[in-house]
């Protein structure tokens, strides 16, 4: 049975063209964000077309295309009934259209350097997280359509902590990755084996590379090795894999289900 791909591209979308919307009211205006070539290490090209005035740091985002074209063509079996092949795989293809999005946002702020476009690219970063929560649930509880919109929009929502506080963002974000972790760690708790420890031991190495490889960026320019390939550009390599690693925790899994059934016949 084919992923009902389209479906799942298709809420990313709307999704996507409602906090776009939102963005453009001005709503989000004052907002700090870093914009300007001076925020990266990389040393930008004239000559260059400004789509690419910053090659590495923009060619690099195609890992985040090839991920979500990698998991969207991915028929993974699951084993089941009809209806749980359609919920694992709106889950997954929901998950690689985020990644397929976010690739083509982070493209668009390196290469505008403009206040929107960062604002974007920090508030898809929330969802995705939160679509890894959403996740295990399903994994823990089954399909629960009502819950897993609630957490999206509580994820989105809490973005307007931007509005009240310089630092909103990152403490935003600080609970996302905090949420994804402990989601991560009870799945495994419940339902783990070797493998699911080690896709998240690796996904806590790869994260912990693009914070600091990302804060880092100016201060490890002073090597040669990062004067091209900076913090910044190994930085999302590392948030590439974790995405990958996330995307292989939560296949292994199947579904609740599936895990059941493993942890009855051990």
């Amino acid at each position: 049975m084919k992923p009902d791909s389209h479906r799942a591209s298709i809420h990313v979308l709307l999704t996507a063209c409602f906090c776009i919307a939102t963005v453009y009211t001005g709503l989000f205006d004052n907002v700090f964000t870093e914009v300007g070539y001076e925020y990266y290490a990389e040393v930008p090209i004239q000559s260059f077309p400004t789509f690419l005035a910053m090659p590495f740091n923009s060619v690099v985002n195609l890992g985040y295309l090839l991920l979500g074209c990698y998991w969207l063509l991915k028929n993974k079996k699951v084993t089941g009934n009809d209806e749980d092949v359609r919920q694992a795989s709106y889950l997954k293809d929901v998950f690689a259209s985020m990644a397929l999005l976010y690739g083509l946002v982070q493209w668009v702020r390196i290469w505008t350097q403009t206040h929107y476009s960062a604002v974007l690219d920090q508030w898809f970063t929330l969802p995705i997280f939160a679509w890894s929560v959403v996740w295990g649930c399903y994994v823990e509880d089954g399909w629960q359509p009502w819950l897993f919109l609630c957490i999206e929009c509580i994820s989105l929502a809490s973005y307007g902590l931007t509005l009240f506080f310089h630092s909103g963002y990152d403490i935003t974000l600080a609970f996302h990755i905090l949420a994804s972790l402990w989601s991560a760690i009870h799945i495994h708790g419940e339902y783990g084996d070797f493998v699911s420890a080690t896709y998240i031991i690796f996904a806590l190495i790869f994260c912990m590379g693009f914070i600091i490889l990302k804060l880092a960026d100016h201060w490890l320019a002073q090597w040669c090795f990062f004067k091209e390939l900076t913090g910044h550009f190994w930085s999302k390599i590392c948030d590439i894999m974790q995405f990958h690693c996330a995307f292989l925790f939560l296949t292994h899994f199947d579904s609740r289900q599936t895990c059941i059934a493993e942890e009855k016949n051990f």
